[in-house]
């Protein structure tokens, strides 16, 4: 993002001017919808939302020492979300409540009048409050820990999803959206390759209410016309796209899940049901499902769904292996998701005939920079190592690279129990040119190593000699 620095970090400072006088679970929805507000004023006709009188910015502006402050922007919220029916139920209407101090509310909306979200180096209005809205976004979720998780997939791990399906037309669907996310980075890809953003329709489904509402306002932040569906549910009980064949899915489940829906009838199950205990493999049928005839699928999973050995997870997984439908498997390192210790993969799904006898492996685990003590991202140099060789694999342009990447036919994966780690499959890496073959270091160390023990146990007996001697220590 390269919004300029001091227009997100005032707007987040200003917005903690909210926190402590508001409830933690609405302080997000909060600051979100003020800052969208303040937008939609500010970019009145360019943004394409419509803000009647009474509900711009400077009407509230003039109220801010009334004392009835939040009543008034619960007011102007209704009143931007009845002209525009893409906003229906999605804006925030909590800031009247007695809560709420409104003297802060006050001071809040006084310092967001201050931000202007046009002339910043040329760019767009809306571009610019979609830099600001990702950013608060990843603020959140760190802010938030492991319930960040819910609502947020670090971008540089749906840049790889991207750039390995490359989205550039047709229907893009996310069976758990969370704040949208994967959409916005497709309707990036699409930009960045001169296309236009109707080149992609994009439907998802959210189980999370304010998540829900999070997504419908990011999506409408960039302009993005999706059918998230009429209201959140719960895509295991009551799929909100049942006639759907997507030409793309990008999702990232909850992991491990043991509270879903189950129906073992489902027609879902195609390649078994799946354990009661865990809805990883529910995830990834339900989205074999909904992919059309040459439709591809990313997918972000815990690690346990490569190799489980529960008869369930399996037999799932090799039924899936040996249908062709699994083209690539990712090896992520840790801590690139700051909401989870659980470690994570990724799943490429490929209904396409071409890549059948093959699964390519990636083992990423060594790359991605940390950017504090806690969290790693993958950089642009990682996301385009891992994209092309994906892609070179596909195009039959591809060579096996020791320790990093390595195609595996079905008898080989078959010969390992149908187990999808990298690891098993990519070896180690050669070593450099002049330097010690792995093996024989491995036994010259070994034998060093015993011949340190034994001139320490020699050392040891001598020692206890001349102590003894000095009437110190008995000889051994």
């Amino acid at each position: 993002m390269s919004t300029e620095p001091d227009l997100k970090e005032v707007l987040w400072k200003a917005a903690d001017k909210l926190r402590g006088s508001v409830d933690a679970a609405h302080y997000r929805d909060f600051v979100l919808g003020l800052v969208f507000l303040k937008y939609v004023s500010d970019s009145s006709g360019e943004s394409g939302f419509r803000v009647p009188r009474g509900a711009r910015w400077a009407d509230l502006a003039a109220q801010t020492r009334s004392g009835t402050i939040g009543t008034a922007i619960d007011a102007a919220m209704d009143a931007v979300m009845c002209a525009d029916p893409m906003l229906a139920g999605v804006l925030p209407k909590h800031f009247g409540r007695d809560g709420v101090d409104q003297r802060r509310l006050g001071e809040l909306v006084d310092l967001i009048g201050d931000v202007r979200f046009s002339g910043h180096g040329g760019k767009s209005a809306r571009d610019v409050l979609g830099e600001v809205y990702e950013y608060f976004l990843e603020k959140f979720a760190r802010a938030e820990g492991k319930r960040g998780g819910e609502f947020y997939t670090p971008s540089s791990v749906v840049k790889v999803l991207v750039e390995i399906l490359e989205p550039f037309k047709g229907r893009v669907y996310d069976p758990c959206c969370g704040s949208g996310g994967m959409f916005v980075q497709a309707e990036k890809f699409v930009r960045s390759h001169r296309g236009r953003l109707d080149d992609i329709a994009v439907h998802g489904q959210e189980a999370n209410e304010r998540t829900w509402r999070l997504a419908k306002m990011n999506l409408a932040v960039h302009g993005i016309s999706g059918d998230l569906s009429a209201r959140w549910g719960d895509t295991f009980y009551e799929d909100a796209h049942p006639e759907l064949q997507a030409d793309y899915v990008l999702a990232n489940p909850p992991f491990n899940m043991s509270d879903w829906y189950r129906d073992t009838a489902d027609p879902r199950w195609r390649f078994g049901v799946p354990p009661a205990t865990n809805a990883n493999f529910a995830w990834i049928q339900h989205i074999v499902a909904k992919l059309g005839p040459r439709g591809t699928a990313g997918v972000v999973m815990a690690n346990g769904s490569m190799s489980s050995r529960q008869s369930a997870e399996l037999g799932i997984r090799a039924a899936m292996v040996e249908a062709g439908l699994v083209s690539c498997i990712v090896a992520l390192p840790g801590r690139l998701f700051r909401s989870t210790p659980i470690p994570a993969c990724l799943w490429f799904l490929d209904k396409r005939e071409d890549t059948r006898n093959q699964v390519l492996f990636i083992d990423a685990r060594a790359m991605g920079t940390m950017i504090d003590r806690t969290e790693r991202v993958f950089t642009d140099a990682d996301i385009a190592s891992i994209a092309g060789t994906y892609r070179s694999w596909r195009d039959g342009a591809y060579a096996d690279v020791p320790g990093f990447c390595y195609a595996a036919g079905l008898d080989e994966i078959r010969s390992r129990d149908h187990v999808l780690s990298p690891g098993r499959y990519v070896g180690t890496a050669k070593a450099a040119t002049g330097d010690e073959p792995i093996t024989d270091k491995v036994e010259r160390l070994t034998k060093e190593l015993f011949a340190q023990f034994e001139e320490s146990a020699r050392l040891d007996q001598v020692v206890r000699t001349e102590l003894g001697r000095l009437g110190g220590l008995p000889d051994a």
